[in-house]
C-alpha cells in the first residue's frame, strides 16, 4: 500500500525532525514529510504571532514597555509561557516519533501491520538534548517573569514590605544616624495621639488624562532605621501641551501650611511647625489626622501639604531610599552627569563615623551609584539649594540614559535593587499612558524650580529654636507654580544663580528719601539678592550711588555683581574690614533709581 505522505527517497533522521521543531513547531514534521501534521502544528503559533505583532505596532514604545507593568500582564505570560512550554514539548516529541515511525514504515516496504519501532540509544539521548534545551528557554522566561512579578508587587504595593535587612552604610554612623548635619532625626512623636476617630482609607480618583499630572519624587535617608523624606521634588506634567516642571523644596523648609477644614490643621495648627522632611514619620501612625494605612498614611500627609503648599493636587508618589538609588545605578552600568559646579565637601560623613573629604571637578563625569550619591547629597561645600539642583539634574541625566538595550542585560540586579528601595501609589494600569507621556516630552523645555532664599523663602540661621530652618513666602510659590509653563526660565535661572552665590547685601539710604533703603532692598529680594536694609545712614552726604564689596567676595559673587552693575549703572568698588558683617554695601543717594519690586502674588 503507498504511504499516504508520499514516496520517501531515503530515511530521516528522527534527531534533527526533533531539533527542527525547537526552532519552530511543526518544520520536523515537514523535513520528516509529514506535512499535513506539519501545518497542523505551525498554524496555532504563526495565528498567535501574526496577532501580536499586529497590537505591538499599533502601541509606541514607551507604551508597549509600559504593558509588563500591568496588573494582568505578568501572571498572563506566566501562563502563556507553560502553554507554550507543553505546546513545544508535544511537537518535539511528535516530529520525532513520526520521523521513527516512517523510518519503520519505509523499511517493510509498505507491509501490513505496525512497524516495528527500535530504540535508538544515541538517538534519544539526542531528543533528550533538544528537548532540555528547550525547557531551559521556558524556564528562564519563566524566572525572569516571577522576578518581576515581586519586584512589581514591592514597587507597587506600599503595604508590601520588601526592604532588605539593613547593612553597613558607607555613610552610617556606628550608632547608625549617619551624619548629624546632613540627616538630622526628625522631631516629634511618632506615636498616635488621637484628636478623633479613624479616618477612612481613601484613595484619590484616577488621573484623567487631561487634567494636569502632578507627582512627588521622595528620597528617603532610612540609616539607623528612620525615614527622613530629604529629597522632595514634584513633577508637574501639562499633557496638553506636553511640558513638564520640577519643584524642589529644601528639606529643612519649616511652617508649610495645612490644609483647612482638615483634622491635621486641628492638631498641628494652620502651620506645620517642624521641618518638612520630619512629617512622615509625625503622620504615620495617626490615624485620626490623615487618611490611610499605617504603611502609606505618611506619604498621603506630604501629598496633601504639598499639594496644599503649591496649590496643585498632588496624585501620586514615588519613593527611593538612598541605599536602593545607589544599587540602581550600580545596577544601570552607572550615569554620565555633566557636572557643571565642582563639589567641594570636606566633611562628607564616611564609615565609622568619620569624615571623609570630597571633590568632585566640573566636566562630564561617568559616575558609579555611590558617587552619584555623593553627588546628589553633598552639602557642606554648598546649599540645600544646590544640592537640589544636582538632585534634580542626576533624575534628568538617568532618564535620558535610560533605554531597554542598557535595562535587559541588568534585569535581575535591576529588579532586585527596585523591589527593595523603590515604592510608589501609581497604579499599574496606568503606567503604560505615563511612559508613553514621558517618551513625547522634550526634555529640551523642562523647567527646574528650586525654592530658595530670598525671594522664595527666608533663611534662619540661628535663634531658633528648631535650628537652621527656612520659611516659605507661600504666595510666591503659588504663584511660581502657576506660571511655570508661562514665566520667563531666564528669571527664574538668574535667581538661582544668584541664590547660589548668597550674597549679604547692606542697603544704606544716602538719598534722605523716606524709605528708600527698604524700596531698594525689596527690589534686590524681588531679583534673588538678599537684601536687607538696616536702620543706618551714611557717614556724610551722598553725591551718587556707591556699591563697595569687602573682604575679597567679589572673587565669589561674580552673578551679584552683575546684576547690581547693571541694574545702578556704576562700577563696584573693593574695600577690606574685618568688621563688616555684610559682602556687599549699597549706598543710595538722590540719583539712584526709586525702585520697587512690583506687587505680590
Amino acid at each position: 500500500m503507498p504511504s499516504p505522505q508520499g514516496a520517501r527517497p531515503r530515511a530521516r533522521s528522527a534527531f534533527v525532525a526533533a531539533f527542527l521543531s525547537l526552532l519552530f513547531p511543526g518544520l520536523g514534521h515537514a523535513y520528516a514529510g509529514a506535512y499535513q501534521r506539519a501545518v497542523g502544528f505551525a498554524a496555532p503559533p504563526i495565528l498567535l504571532f501574526a496577532l501580536g505583532a499586529g497590537f505591538v505596532l499599533r502601541m509606541d514604545r514607551a507604551e508597549l514597555i509600559g504593558i509588563v507593568f500591568v496588573g494582568w500582564f505578568l501572571p498572563s505570560v506566566f501562563v502563556l509561557n507553560l502553554i507554550a512550554l507543553v505546546y513545544r514539548l508535544i511537537a518535539i516529541v511528535d516530529a520525532y516519533r513520526v520521523a521513527e515511525y516512517l523510518n519503520a514504515y519505509a523499511a517493510t516496504g509498505g507491509r501490513l501491520g505496525r512497524p516495528r519501532l527500535v530504540l535508538n540509544p544515541i538517538s534519544a539521548a539526542g531528543l533528550l538534548a533538544v528537548v532540555l534545551v528547550m525547557a531551559g528557554g521556558h524556564i528562564a522566561v519563566a524566572r525572569y517573569d516571577l522576578i518581576l512579578s515581586s519586584a512589581a508587587e514591592c514597587v507597587f504595593n506600599p503595604e508590601v514590605d520588601c526592604t532588605p535587612s539593613p547593612g553597613p552604610s558607607p555613610s552610617a554612623s556606628p550608632d547608625g544616624s549617619g551624619d548629624p548635619a546632613d540627616s538630622p532625626e526628625p522631631t516629634g512623636s511618632a506615636e498616635p495621639t488621637p484628636v478623633g476617630s479613624d479616618l477612612p482609607n481613601q484613595t484619590a480618583p484616577p488621573w484623567d488624562g487631561e487634567e494636569r499630572l502632578n507627582i512627588l519624587l521622595i528620597g528617603a535617608d532610612e540609616q539607623g532605621g528612620g525615614h527622613n523624606t530629604d529629597t522632595l521634588i514634584v513633577v508637574s506634567i501639562d499633557p496638553l501641551t506636553r511640558r513638564v516642571a520640577m519643584f524642589s523644596l529644601p528639606r529643612d523648609t519649616v511652617d508649610v501650611p495645612i490644609p483647612a477644614g482638615s483634622p491635621a490643621r486641628a492638631f498641628f495648627g494652620r502651620v506645620y511647625e517642624g521641618k518638612i522632611n520630619s512629617l512622615y514619620v509625625n503622620a504615620r501612625l495617626k490615624s485620626d489626622l490623615f487618611p490611610g494605612t499605617d504603611a502609606t498614611r505618611g506619604y498621603n500627609a506630604l501629598k496633601m501639604l504639598l499639594g496644599e503648599l503649591y496649590g496643585l493636587d498632588v496624585k501620586y508618589f514615588v519613593e527611593v531610599n538612598f541605599d536602593g538609588f545607589r544599587q540602581v545605578v550600580d545596577a544601570l552600568g552607572g550615569v554620565t552627569i555633566n557636572v557643571q559646579i565642582p563639589v567641594v565637601d570636606d566633611r562628607y560623613p564616611a564609615a565609622e563615623g568619620r569624615l571623609r573629604r570630597v571633590y568632585i571637578p566640573a566636566g562630564i563625569q561617568h559616575m558609579t551609584g555611590e558617587e552619584a550619591l555623593v553627588y546628589a547629597r553633598s552639602r557642606h561645600g554648598s546649599t540645600d539649594f544646590d544640592r537640589g539642583q544636582r538632585q534634580q539634574r542626576v533624575l534628568l541625566s538617568l532618564r535620558q540614559q535610560t533605554d531597554v538595550a542598557r535595562v535587559l542585560p541588568r534585569i535581575d540586579a535591576l529588579a532586585s535593587a527596585v523591589a527593595g528601595s523603590v515604592r510608589t501609589d501609581i497604579p499599574r494600569d496606568l503606567v503604560p499612558q505615563l511612559l508613553g507621556l514621558a517618551d513625547s516630552i522634550d526634555i529640551r523645555t523642562l523647567r527646574s524650580i528650586v525654592y530658595t532664599p530670598p525671594f522664595y523663602q527666608r533663611e534662619i540661621l540661628t535663634g531658633d529654636p528648631r535650628g537652621y530652618v527656612i520659611i516659605p513666602n507661600v504666595e510666591r510659590i503659588r504663584a511660581a507654580v502657576t506660571e511655570a509653563f508661562t514665566a520667563d526660565p531666564a528669571v527664574e535661572d538668574r535667581r538661582a544663580r544668584l541664590a547660589e552665590e548668597g550674597a549679604i547685601v547692606w542697603v544704606v539710604n544716602g538719598s534722605g528719601i523716606g524709605g528708600h533703603a527698604s524700596q531698594i532692598a525689596g527690589y534686590l529680594d524681588f531679583l534673588g539678592i538678599a537684601a536687607s536694609a538696616p536702620n543706618q545712614a551714611p557717614d556724610g552726604p551722598v553725591s551718587a550711588t556707591t556699591i563697595v564689596v569687602y573682604n575679597g567676595a567679589e572673587a565669589r559673587l561674580t552673578e551679584t555683581i552683575a546684576v547690581l552693575e547693571s541694574v545702578f549703572g556704576v562700577t563696584v568698588t573693593t574695600a577690606v574690614d574685618p568688621d563688616a558683617r555684610f559682602d556687599v554695601l549699597l549706598t543710595t543717594a538722590p540719583s539712584t533709581p526709586n525702585l520697587t519690586p512690583p506687587p505680590g502674588p
